[in-house]
């Protein structure tokens, strides 16, 4: 999990790369004369962008029959809601799971806080991990005072009865000093009086990955590790000139090796002798960098991490000669197939939510939508041609005008376009009537017009 987030940002396992080479015995030994470069290609973040993207880039969309229910669910998902559920995809793609807590803020307003997948430990009722009997959150939190600045774990204990807190301090649990207990929810009587409630479920609900919880990473790794090392090989050997590698030398004149490439690396020139009738010279054993080899591997790992990843290549082949709309799908087949596997575990972790938000609106009165339906829908952001679905749908005259609007690229609300199309041919209707109405002057009566 920790390792998906710092792949994520960059942090690869090639920063720690050392040169190595075969001293003695056989034992390889570590060389800091020699270039290391430390090249990273982040294809891993490129895939998590696009996957987070392709599935949550545009707004989801709430359906209900009932429309008080559909306003009210339409405050509480906004802007920022939507924002947050993009970075618990993120989370959920680069830890496997992704937590969202659902509470109270000091004003009373419903407030959702999202929680990485390293710092929860499930306490799960099922072996299939559908449901939460409780759970353990462990994070770190920096202590000050005047002296020295100490960092102590902070655990948090979440189960029916509220949030228990604690510290674990020079390996001693102990109770948070400043709040070691909480209610999930506290209410404030007429009388002035608070009293204490909780949630009949635990209010963390979880957002997978995929049902086994196995981070995208594991899947690329070694990929992306090997991208990073031929980039950082071939920089490194294409700086290895004669100054830096290895030599054959002819009758010397010297016998220190390090004066030598010392004397080399400042004046750049060699001092020989002739011995014997012997000339001396200067040789180098260089190994040719190919170019093109490179490239062929570097591009069969990127194909690989791509297909591994489950992502797409925008600069697919098949978008060049001919980018109709079967290419475009055939493209997207392996990330519409894993964004599936996703929304089907999201959509259940939104039933799970929406018990949590039915209950606010029961007991804030804004209303009892229990058993009423509704539908989350993902928007997915596909590359499409548009011409040609556009095309599509006009041909389609057996269907009707909602169907075919619904399966418009430019359409994004249906209920607002239909709506626009019966104003306009109401205005086209009164325009039309207006022109053959007879004219009528300030008596009433009808004015010929020549």
């Amino acid at each position: 999990m920790i390792d998906g987030e710092r792949y994520y940002e960059g942090k690869h396992d090639i920063l720690h790369v050392k040169r190595t080479v075969i001293g003695e015995g056989g034992v390889l030994t570590e060389v800091d004369n020699l270039p290391n470069h430390h090249v990273i290609d982040n294809q891993y973040a490129k895939m998590v962008n696009q996957k987070k993207n392709y599935l949550l880039g545009q707004p989801f969309v709430i359906q209900s029959d009932n429309e008080a229910y559909s306003k009210a669910l339409n405050e509480v998902f906004n802007k920022r809601f939507m924002r947050m559920m993009k970075n618990i995809l993120e989370d959920s793609l680069n830890e496997g799971i992704s937590y969202l807590y659902v509470g109270y803020d000091e004003e009373g307003h419903l407030k959702f806080t999202k929680l990485k997948g390293h710092e929860v430990v499930p306490l799960w009722k099922d072996s299939d991990h559908t449901e939460l009997d409780g759970a353990i959150r462990f994070y770190p939190t920096v202590i000050e005072n005047r002296h020295e600045k100490r960092i102590v774990e902070k655990i948090e204990v979440y189960n029916t009865d509220g949030v228990y807190r604690m510290t674990l301090d020079d390996g001693r649990l102990i109770a948070d000093e400043t709040n070691p207990y909480e209610p999930y929810i506290t209410v404030s009587n007429d009388d002035g009086s608070e009293e204490c409630l909780n949630w009949v479920n635990i209010p963390i609900i979880p957002f997978k990955y995929n049902s086994k919880e196995i981070p995208l990473l594991k899947k690329v790794k070694s990929l992306q590790d090997g991208i990073n090392q031929i980039l950082s090989t071939f920089q490194n050997n294409m700086e290895e000139d004669s100054r830096n590698t290895i030599l054959v030398l002819v009758n010397y004149d010297g016998q220190n090796l390090g004066e030598f490439r010392r004397n080399l690396a400042q004046y750049g020139a060699v001092k020989v002798r002739s011995r014997d009738g012997n000339s001396g010279d200067v040789k180098s054993l260089q190994v040719e960098v190919n170019a093109e080899n490179y490239k062929i591997i570097l591009e069969l790992f990127k194909k690989a991490l791509i297909e591994n990843a489950m992502g797409f290549d925008a600069k697919d082949d098949r978008l060049a000669g001919n980018p109709n709309q079967m290419n475009i799908q055939s493209m997207y087949s392996d990330i519409d197939l894993d964004a599936n596997d996703i929304e089907t575990g999201f959509q259940a972790s939104f039933e799970q939510l929406l018990w949590f938000i039915n209950c606010h609106f029961s007991n804030t009165g804004i209303g009892n939508f229990e058993n009423e339906d509704v539908e989350v829908i993902f928007n997915r952001d596909m590359l499409m041609n548009e011409s040609e679905i556009i095309d599509n749908v006009n041909k389609s005259t057996d269907l009707s005008l909602e169907t075919r609007l619904a399966n418009h690229p430019w359409i994004d609300d249906v209920d607002d376009e239909l709506e626009k199309i019966e104003k306009q041919k109401d205005e086209e209707m009164n325009s039309y009537i207006n022109a053959f109405q007879p004219k009528t002057n300030s008596d009433g009566d009808d004015v010929d017009e020549e």
